[in-house]
């Protein structure tokens, strides 16, 4: 594998962020937007990940590869009786699924997860994608429920599994 860099999202990569979701959104009908990407200005988007830096029990991460931002991953922690738990979410730009990214990015929000005190993360993924689903079982993520028709996109719904991974035990995984 091409070398990938892992690293915290910055304030400074607002712009390239809203590039590769645009890419992302445009690729693939697995995440919440399309091709116009994020509904966000450059400088909202610098905000947000300023807060997310500065924010106990949030982080967003991006992947590099050869510079290009590729892919990224955030932990969004939960507040008050909720705070043991952090929503996550996960994009990879389609010309390098199945390349490790995804699993690089899910180590480093576990990793982050446990050393925040977050006992458990969540995430919904469309029932239809196996890929996604794959990679986060082997993560140790199991599935606890569905929402039917979480998605509608022009006349057609999906449904989403909901993912849930307890980081109270340690998994026996096999990467």
């Amino acid at each position: 594998m091409e070398h990938i860099e892992i690293r915290e999202m910055m304030p400074e990569n607002a712009e390239e962020l809203i590039a590769c979701m645009k890419r992302t959104g445009a690729e693939t009908d697995n995440l919440t937007f399309g091709k116009e990407g994020l509904p966000a200005t450059v400088e909202q988007e610098r905000e947000y990940l300023e807060q997310m830096h500065r924010s106990e029990g949030f982080v967003h991460y991006g992947a590099w590869k050869d510079k290009e931002l590729v892919g990224n991953g955030s932990l969004r922690g939960m507040p008050r009786r909720m705070s043991h738990y952090a929503d996550m979410g996960l994009a990879v730009v389609k010309s390098e699924w199945n390349q490790g990214i995804g699993g690089m990015l899910l180590e480093r929000l576990i990793g982050y997860a446990r050393g925040a005190g977050i006992e458990f993360l969540k995430l919904e993924v469309r029932s239809d994608n196996a890929a996604a689903i794959h990679l986060y079982e082997k993560y140790g993520f199991k599935r606890v429920g569905r929402l039917p028709g979480y998605f509608k996109i022009g006349h057609e719904y999906f449904d989403f599994e909901i993912m849930c991974l307890d980081l109270r035990v340690e998994p026996a995984v096999d990467r």
